[in-house]
């Protein structure tokens, strides 16, 4: 499963006492042998119990987590962000904390990054059977097939929360509100890779979904317009060659 490097997973989570106690067992039972592995949750302003039920699972299975708390919800894209940063992992996997994404995922993205030979990738899961229900399937498949016509990204379903990138990819990335959504087309804007691997998806067994029709279809005409225009006016330099010079102290006696 090794990859050589260091692994954080990042979840974002708002109001999943029910949920994130249980996916994090798994997250940990699954990355057992995984050297240095650690979970970063970042609890985006839930009024629940979401920390104390992440922080007691871990202790129960004696995984090395660290929790951030923000005191207002910022949105999944800024909970994202912030655990990023506070990571200490080379690699970064990304989950949702519905629950909904499957831990037992991690070690095939983490073989998929093994064939990876560019500096900057992200490797983006694929729920190729969603466990949703149809009209939110029907909105998903609409949207990914008018961002790929759009963005070109070649990922049939970005919004998939489980993927892996090196951090320092992401830190190179511009970040804004939804940006988790634009990962793919963000990366091979900066001349990165993008690999798909197919993952499993679980229905939702408690709690309730954050985004609704209206708000997934406005914010993504909204973020599509801003996305392109990103695109549009990044330019990555071909550096050919550098040279480094220093002068003697005789030179300057």
């Amino acid at each position: 499963m090794g990859h050589g490097k260091t692994l954080s997973v990042v979840i974002p989570a708002r109001d999943e006492q029910e949920n994130i106690g249980g996916l994090l067992t798994e997250t940990f039972r699954v990355m057992r042998t995984y050297p240095g592995f650690e979970v970063v949750l970042v609890d985006d302003g839930s009024t629940d119990q979401t920390r104390d039920a992440a922080e007691r699972a871990a202790r129960a299975v004696g995984g090395r987590l660290v929790t951030i708390r923000h005191d207002q919800s910022i949105g999944q894209s800024g909970a994202l962000a912030t655990g990023v940063r506070q990571a200490r992992g080379q690699l970064i996997v990304t989950m949702d904390g519905d629950g909904q994404n499957d831990p037992a995922d991690i070690p095939a993205l983490l073989q998929k990054a093994n064939s990876m030979r560019a500096e900057h990738f992200c490797i983006a899961g694929y729920r190729k059977t969603r466990k949703d229900t149809a009209w939110k399937r029907f909105q998903s498949k609409l949207a990914n097939r008018v961002r790929d016509a759009l963005l070109h990204d070649g990922v049939p379903d970005t919004g998939c929360g489980l993927k892996l990138f090196p951090r320092q990819t992401f830190l190179m990335l511009p970040w804004f509100d939804h940006a988790h959504r634009f990962i793919p087309a963000l990366v091979k804007a900066i001349d990165g890779e993008v690999a798909v691997v197919e993952v499993h998806h679980r229905p939702r067994t408690a709690g309730t979904s954050k985004y609704n029709a209206w708000n997934r279809a406005w914010a993504g005409i909204l973020d599509l317009l801003g996305v392109l225009w990103l695109l549009h006016r990044t330019r990555v330099p071909a550096i050919s060659g550098t040279q480094e010079s220093e002068a003697t102290a005789a030179e300057h006696s």
